[in-house]
This record gives C-alpha cells, sequence and structure tokens, in this order.
C-alpha cells in the first residue's frame, strides 16, 4: 500500500504547536471535505475537492469572555450526532459550540475557575461525540458531557465524570450498536491514565487502564479495542472491556502528536514529533481474539514537527497531515 502527495491546501497562517492540531470532515454527498485547526486565538475552516483548491475560507475567533487578551484555542473537532453536525471549539476560557459551517455559535459554556490554584492554567482540551452527547475534557481532569438536542440551543451540561486526576488530553468514542455494557468512549489524560466508559443518561465506567505517568495524548476506539498513542513514542492497544495489553508498537523516536482511525479499512495512522507519519492496518486474529497489527506505510514530512494527522475519508484512502511553522495541510492519496 503506497501514497502519493498531491496538491497542498495553502494556510493563511502555520498550524499551532498542539497536537492533535487537525480534524478533517468528510462530505461525501457534495465530494468535498472540511478542514479545521488553531493557531493563536483564531481557528481555520476550509473545504476543498480532492486534488484541487480550497474553494472557501472561515476564520473563528476565541472572542468569549472579559479581558484585553484573546484566550488560545486548544482544539477544534467536528462531532457528529445522529441529526446534526456541530463544530466545538476549547479554549482557555470556555466551550464553544457552532453549526459545522461556522456560521452561528450555538451553546457557549464557561469554565469554572473556583476550584483551580492561583498559578494553575485553565483551558478544556479532548472532544468527541457518542450518540447525543459531545464530551469535553478540562484542566482539572473532570469531562463535561453535554445533552444535545437534535436542533435548537437548548444544550444542557448533563453529567460530570471525575476519574481524572491529571488534565486531560483527548477523548475518542465509537457506536457502541445498541449492546449491552459495551465501551463507546474512552478518555485519557497527562498520566497516561485511561478511563474506558460506556455512554448513555448516566456514563458508567468500565476499565481503568494505568499509564505510568507518560502522557497519553491522542487515543482511539476500534471494534472493542482501545490504541493509545504515549509520549514515549509508543503505540499500546489494549482490550477495553478489561484493559489487557493486545500490542505495544515502539511506533516513533519522539512522542505522537496524533492518532485517527479508518473504521471501515481497519487503518490506524499515527503522526509524531519525530516528522513521520505511519499507517497500520489491525486485525483481529479469528482464533486468539487477539489484535494483530500490520504496517503499511511510513511518510517523512522532513523537519516537521507534526501536530496533527487525519484521514480524508472512512476507507482510509487518503490522509491529511499538519505541522507546525508549516503553513499548508499536506495530503496525501493512494497510489
Amino acid at each position: 500500500m503506497m501514497y502519493r502527495r498531491e496538491r497542498p491546501l495553502l494556510l493563511r497562517s502555520c498550524p499551532a504547536a498542539l497536537y492533535n492540531n487537525l480534524c478533517v470532515l468528510p462530505l461525501p454527498a457534495s465530494g468535498l471535505a472540511q478542514f479545521a485547526l488553531v493557531h493563536g486565538s483564531n481557528c481555520e475552516l476550509l473545504s476543498a475537492v480532492p486534488n484541487g483548491l480550497p474553494l472557501s475560507h472561515r476564520l473563528l475567533h476565541a472572542k468569549e469572555g472579559a479581558g484585553l487578551n484573546l484566550p488560545l484555542i486548544t482544539q477544534a473537532y467536528w462531532c457528529v450526532l445522529p441529526f446534526r453536525v456541530l463544530l466545538v471549539l476549547t479554549s482557555q476560557r470556555g466551550i464553544q459550540i457552532y453549526e459545522s459551517d461556522g456560521s452561528v455559535m450555538v451553546y457557549w459554556h464557561a469554565l469554572d475557575s473556583s476550584d483551580a490554584l492561583p498559578a494553575q492554567a485553565l483551558f478544556a482540551r479532548g472532544i468527541a461525540a457518542s450518540g447525543h452527547y459531545i464530551c469535553v475534557g478540562t484542566w482539572s481532569g473532570r469531562v463535561l458531557v453535554f445533552d444535545v438536542p437534535a436542533k435548537g440551543p437548548n444544550i444542557m451540561l448533563s453529567e460530570e465524570l471525575n476519574e481524572h486526576r491529571m488534565p486531560v488530553t483527548d477523548i475518542a468514542a465509537e457506536p457502541a450498536q445498541g449492546q449491552d455494557c459495551v465501551a463507546d468512549v474512552v478518555t485519557a489524560d497527562d498520566s497516561g491514565l485511561l478511563c474506558v466508559w460506556k455512554s448513555g443518561p448516566e456514563f458508567k465506567l468500565l476499565t481503568r487502564i494505568s499509564g505510568f505517568g507518560i502522557p497519553c495524548p491522542s487515543v482511539q476506539l476500534w471494534q472493542g479495542s482501545v490504541a493509545a498513542g504515549f509520549g514515549d513514542g509508543q503505540i499500546r492497544i489494549f482490550e477495553a472491556s478489561s484493559g489487557a495489553l493486545h500490542v505495544q508498537i515502539n511506533a516513533h523516536a519522539r512522542s505522537i502528536s496524533a492518532l485517527d482511525l479508518a473504521p471501515e479499512a481497519g487503518k490506524l495512522l499515527s503522526g509524531a514529533e519525530d516528522s513521520f507519519v505511519h499507517i497500520w492496518k489491525l486485525s483481529r486474529n479469528p482464533d486468539s481474539g487477539c489484535i494483530e497489527v500490520e504496517h503499511c506505510h511510513a511518510e517523512c514530512v522532513t523537519d516537521t514537527l507534526v501536530c496533527g494527522a487525519r484521514f480524508c475519508d472512512p476507507k482510509g484512502s487518503s490522509f491529511a497531515v499538519t505541522g507546525y511553522d508549516l503553513a499548508e495541510i499536506l495530503r496525501y492519496t493512494c497510489a
């Protein structure tokens, strides 16, 4: 399996050196893909056709809250819900939820600083959607769960999950398809702790997986397995229901900054601060039930600190990469 480099998408400014700093929303009906990334107090949105020039640009500003200094945006992510798609921005002051094109802000949640230490940085980070819930992580380790209606702005904070004692780094979700006690949400933090949940009107904690003090910047769920990328460059794949370790891969020489999954093909994409992007094929052994991994492709983005990497379609036939101080989105498609 080989990928070739396509025409890049030019940006108005360079992405910030934040992990998971790229989100892609495929729009199969129109043949378009939308891209979102953050830099400082701005979020840049682009739409493009395959192999073509950007069709539109939009710049969103983190203008919420009082004070002269604009808050820094920490992440942008499209949440695909059963009846609508929303764009969620997290920042140092709160959580903004927009219509998918960024045209209208439908909800704003301010972070509560009452329990923060005087010198402690406030921020939200880590976003995922499960059913009609949107989960957002915070600096305190809390995970905020928002109940989203089929339409309109009446979004409610329905629950706070308090298992983490360190800042949340990332959240991932996968449809549970209505089965009982099936893990469909995983949360990660700066200590590497992974918490596996069953979503619902009340989220249920299923498993805690220790990270031994190594941060876990990015995490994904695939067919009942948790794929986690760590600050030591390793990818570890666990059974979500039990926490048992399936595979440990020495994938990168520096901290992993992004993981993504193409669910229809079982492909895992990893990007890291070592300038490399790798693609792995996941499969489950029919006899043992264990996850097996095959390395499929490597791409070096020379002299670039990779800060975002995402597949552009569910089959994993194309992917995009962002890097710090790189004023373009690099795109690759299957040769």
